[in-house]
Formats: C-alpha cells, structure tokens, sequence
C-alpha cells in the first residue's frame, strides 16, 4: 500500500482569497448568457451527506426538523424509504458506492485504501462521453489520522477515480476550515481552504461547475461532510434547535448519560441537516433556472446513519435501523415519477453506480454488482435481472471505536420487513419491523422464531455464496434448533444416564 503523502498548509488569508477556482466563483452567474438545455443525454449530480439517518427529515415524521426540499424531491420524484447502506462506515460504503462492488473486495474497514485498478463509477461517464466531477469529501485513500490531519493528505492523481475534475479531501471533520486541492481537467489545484462553512462552499463549487458544463452531458458529485460530527452549524440554522426540547426516538434508554449527549449532539445534527437541505434546494433552484431541471437527475443519500442514543449508541456501525437507514431519493422534474413515488425496494450501497448509469441509459460495466434502479425509475419496468428481495449487511472488519460492536457481522434486510443479523457462529439480531421498528424485541433467540430464524439465516447463506464471502454462520436443524445446543443437551444427557 502507497502512503499518501501530507501537505501541511500556515493558515494564511492570502494563500486562498487569490486561488483562481475563488475568483471564478466570484463571477455573478446572471452573467451567463442565455442557457442552452442539453436535450441529448441526461445529467446526473449525486448530493451525497455523511451520518445522515432516515429517519432524519420531516417527511419521515422527525418532529425536530424541518426539510422542506428533500420533501419536495420526495413529494415530486423518487423516493427509496426502506434504503440501506450495508456497511455504515465511511470508507467502506463509499468504495462500494463508487465501484458497485461489496466491501471484502474493495475497501473491507476504516482507512483502508481503495485499489486504483478497480472500474468506478467516472469510466463508464467519461466512456459516455460525459463530464465528470467529484467534489469533496473523497476517504478512499487509506490515510491513517494518526499519521496527521487529513485535510491535508494530498491524495495523488492516479487515486482520484479517473474524474476529469477533482477537487477535494481525504477526510476532514472540521467543517469550518475545510481545506480542498485536486485537479480541474488539465489543471492541477494546489490546496487551499475553502470559505466559510463546508456544505455552503462545496455547493458553490457544485453550482460553478453546473455552470460551466451546462451545455454537454454531466456527472458530477458533491461529497459534503455534514452533518458528520462535529455537530458545528451556522448560528442561523443553530438558533432553531433547543437540546431540552427535542423529541428523543423511543428506542433512546432512560439513561441520564446517554439522554443528555444525544439532546446535545442532536440539536447540532439538525442543525446541519437543516443547512444542507438549503443547499439541496439552492441546487434544485438553479437547475430550473438554467432551464436543466427537466433532464437532470439529482440523487440525493447518505454514506450512513447516526444512532443519535438509540439503543444506547452513538454514530454508526452497528446494524440497528438508525445505522443502516439512509435517505434516498431522485428528482428531476418531469423526467422522475414512478406510481406512487415510493418504491418498496430496500436498495443498498452498490446500487447507486448502477442506477445512476441506468437513468442515462449506460450499460453497467461487468464488475459492478449492483441493481440498476434507474432503467425501472426511466422505463417504468424492470429489465433484466429480478429487483433483490433483500440488502446484505456487512461489517467485514471492525473499527473498535465508539460504542460500536466490535466483532465482525453479517445480515440481511428484507423486503418485507425482517432483519437478520449473525456474529461468527452466532445469531445476533432477528426483528419484525413491520411490528417493531424502533428494535426493541430481538427474537434471534427466541425457541418460538426458530422456523423464522432458520428461514433467514439460510437466505443470508446464499448472500455469502453469491457475493464470494467468507463468514461462518450458526447452524440449525430442519425444525430451526441450534446444534450448539441439541450437542449440549447430549452431552450432559449421557452425562446423567438419562434417558427420555
């Protein structure tokens, strides 16, 4: 493995305020002259956030926030309620994200770095004839922090995923002095901070670059890090939000400790999603005003979730709804729509390279395996393969940091509504969403799911096999009994010379 190397940066005004790419943004884009629409080929731009959970929007029923456009790209476009990311890490969601491959052979846990020979999503675009551009947060470089900041670890161009432009960060969590460098096509971008608050300044570079390639075919991807701690917001969005009147989840224990980090960090986090649901909607805005809203498709979703005190957790990397749960959705004017504007499929991480490509009508390199929701969403049917019953969970190796579970599992999410988790030769988690979806009766050891629980272990069986996985499962009878256990129950049968 290559160590990237580190470039360390005195903060100084002059380093920045002169930087071309901050002069260019200058320019007033009413400057532009009349916008010609691109009517020959799509454009996509993914809106991707970090340690968002689902259940994080006012149209998921959150009373504490308010998201008035990820509503309307709910409400008007496509939207994925049950969608998963199957690893709810950084690093590993994000390789899966851009290469549509599982997390054992791409990126397997935190700070691993990503082999530049696999294809991402940028080959295929760039193939297509398509301008394509990644802006922000990146976390596939392998960069270990206790190496040094990395916002500073200057990610080499031959890592970069093959976009014509990139212009970002390793990793950063410090939104108020994030620092970006790269290449614009031919160009290459010496580091310098960006100004004023992350998510505002990524969506400018976001918007410039709209601007700029308005009049051909564009992929383009704004990686921002909120509302990834540190919950640090801008007072206006910060002002809304009171730590003791906020509405905890149900699954949040009684636990003075635990209850009062949760309301701290909470008003924060909403804070932050409040701010770049402004953003999502400055984006929406100025495609309709370039005349581009009608062959655009903005995808918007999170590389995880955040548990926020439920289950008495924190962050991400664990199984639960809050960790795995993501948002999801397209829109795009007129173009996006299918029936009711929900669909029942529990989508997951590799599926995005996928769909996107499916919604410009791109065929899918042979590596990528994921499902390609966007055919369904453009043709209104599915071609091809079967839409997946259910979205495999992993955490191949574990980070042992926070208060997360420091052993490897595996799971799925079904369809219909059932979650099942095992720890190596140990069923962990087996839950009834449909009846219990704040996860507070694990039947996994339940002797009357047995049936049930045999049922899904055997269904995640095939996800191990079909994905070319390793990981030891429990094993149970035909009437869904542990082995362990009818092994133990001989044993100290004969132990007592009983007989039944």
């Amino acid at each position: 493995m290559d160590s990237p190397s580190i470039v360390m940066v005195s903060l100084t005004t002059s380093l920045f305020s002169n930087h071309p790419h901050i002069k260019n943004l200058t320019m007033k884009r009413q400057e532009l002259a009349n916008p010609i629409k691109n009517q020959q080929r799509p454009n996509v731009i993914w809106f991707m956030v970090d340690q968002m959970r689902a259940q994080a929007m006012s149209h998921a029923g959150d009373p504490n926030v308010n998201t008035p456009n990820l509503d309307r790209m709910i409400r008007d476009g496509v939207y994925f309620p049950k969608a998963c990311m199957g690893f709810p890490l950084c690093c590993p969601a994000r390789a899966s994200m851009v290469t549509s491959q599982y997390p054992h052979k791409t990126i397997p846990g935190h700070e691993f770095k990503l082999d530049p020979k696999l294809t991402t999503i940028a080959d295929p675009f760039n193939e297509a004839g398509y301008h394509t551009a990644w802006l922000g947060k990146w976390h596939l470089d392998g960069w270990h922090e206790s190496n040094g900041r990395g916002a500073w670890c200057k990610v080499d161009r031959e890592h970069r995923g093959r976009f014509k432009t990139w212009i970002g960060y390793e990793n950063n969590n410090s939104q108020w002095d994030s620092w970006v460098h790269g290449h614009d096509e031919d160009q290459e971008v010496d580091i310098y901070q960006l100004p004023g608050h992350e998510t505002d300044a990524l969506t400018d570079l976001l918007l410039d670059q709209i601007d700029r390639h308005q009049h051909e075919p564009f992929f383009h991807v704004c990686s921002v890090q909120p509302p990834h701690d540190p919950y640090s917001a801008p007072a206006k969005y910060a002002g809304r939000h009171n730590p003791a009147t906020l509405k905890l989840r149900a699954n949040v224990p009684s636990i003075p400790k635990v209850e009062k980090e949760a309301r701290k960090n909470l008003a924060g986090y909403y804070a932050l999603i409040e701010q770049v649901d402004a953003n999502v909607g400055r984006v929406m805005d100025h495609l309709e005003k370039l005349g581009l809203k009608d062959n655009t498709y903005l995808m918007f979703f999170s590389d995880h979730g955040d548990h926020m005190g439920s289950h008495g957790h924190t962050h991400k990397m664990t199984p639960y709804e809050e960790s795995i749960r993501v948002p999801f959705m397209i829109w795009s004017g007129q173009r996006a729509g299918y029936g009711s504007h929900e669909l029942p499929y529990v989508s997951n991480h590799v599926d995005m390279a996928p769909t996107a490509l499916g919604l410009c009508g791109i065929s899918c390199p042979e590596s990528f395996k994921g499902f390609d929701y966007g055919t369904l969403i453009r043709e209104k049917r599915i071609r091809g393969a079967e839409v997946p019953e259910e979205a495999y969970l992993q955490s191949v190796v574990p980070t042992q940091h926070h208060p997360s579970i420091d052993l490897p599992w595996r799971g799925i999410a079904t369809k219909d509504g059932w979650k099942y988790v095992a720890l190596e030769g140990q069923p962990f988690m087996l839950f009834d969403l449909n009846e219990d979806p704040y996860e507070q009766r694990n039947l996994a050891h339940h002797a009357h799911s047995a049936m049930k629980r045999k049922n899904m272990n055997d269904r995640l069986q095939t996800w191990i096999t079909k994905t070319d996985d390793t990981f030891e499962l429990p094993k149970f009878d035909e009437q869904g009994h542990p082995l362990r256990t009818e092994a133990i129950t001989e044993e100290f049968q004969k132990k007592a010379n009983w007989v039944p």
